[in-house]
C-alpha cells in the first residue's frame, strides 16, 4: 500500500494513541479543576507528545485512516475544550475566552450542516485554523507551567496570553473564511461543481 493512500483500519499504532489521548481528557479536566496542576501538566505533555508521534507513525509506515484523521482532530479540540473549561472554573482565563473558541466550533458545525444538507462533505481545513489550533494548544500550557511553577508566572502569564490571544484572533479569521467558502459551494450547483472537479482532476 502506497504510504499516502488512505485505508479503512482500524487497530493501528496511531489510532490507538488517538484513543488513549481521548480516554484522558476527563481525567486531564479534573486535574486543572483540582488544581493538580503539575498533574495535568504531565497529561497535556504527553497528549502533546503522543499527537506528534501518531502523526510520524502514521505517514512514515503507511497507517493513514480514515478513523484516525477523526480522531487526531477530535482529541485535539476536546484536550483545549477541556483545558479552557478547567482553567475558567479554576479562574485562571475568563469564561468569555471558553465562549469565543468553543462557539467558533458551534459556527463550523453549523456550516457542515448546511453543506451536508446541499449533498457536500465538510469543508477541507485551512492553514489558518491549523495555525489557530497550535497557537492555542501552545498558550495553555504555557498558562499551565505559571500555576504549576508559580515563580514563573511573570514570564509564563505574558507568554501565553500573548499566544491565546492571537489564537483566538485566527480562530475566528478562519472561521470568516469557512463562512465565505460554505456560501460560494452551496451557490454552485453541484453536477457542475462535480463537473469542475473532474476537469481539474484530468
Amino acid at each position: 500500500m502506497d504510504k499516502s493512500e488512505v485505508s479503512s483500519r482500524i487497530l493501528t499504532i496511531p489510532n490507538l494513541l488517538s484513543f488513549v489521548r481521548l480516554a484522558l481528557v476527563p481525567f486531564f479536566l479534573v486535574l486543572i479543576i483540582v488544581r493538580a496542576d503539575f498533574a495535568a501538566l504531565l497529561v497535556l505533555v504527553f497528549s502533546s507528545i503522543s499527537d506528534f508521534l501518531d502523526g510520524q507513525i502514521a505517514r512514515r509506515f503507511g497507517q493513514i485512516t480514515r478513523l484516525g484523521q477523526l480522531l487526531d482532530p477530535a482529541a485535539d479540540r476536546l484536550f483545549i475544550f477541556a483545558a479552557l473549561i478547567g482553567l475558567a472554573v479554576s479562574d485562571v482565563i475568563p469564561w468569555w475566552l471558553v465562549v469565543v473558541v468553543v462557539g467558533r466550533d458551534v459556527l463550523l458545525l453549523v456550516l457542515g450542516i448546511m453543506l451536508a444538507n446541499f449533498g457536500y462533505g465538510p469543508l477541507p481545513v485551512h492553514r489558518l485554523g491549523k495555525m489557530a489550533t497550535f497557537a492555542l494548544f501552545f498558550a495553555l500550557p504555557i498558562l499551565m507551567i505559571g500555576e504549576a511553577f508559580h515563580e514563573a508566572a511573570w514570564l509564563t502569564n505574558p507568554l501565553g496570553w500573548a499566544f491565546v490571544a492571537w489564537g483566538a484572533f485566527l480562530y475566528w479569521w478562519a472561521g470568516v473564511i469557512y463562512i465565505i467558502e460554505t456560501a460560494r459551494v452551496i451557490r454552485i450547483p453541484k453536477g457542475l461543481r462535480t463537473a469542475q472537479s473532474d476537469t481539474l482532476d484530468s
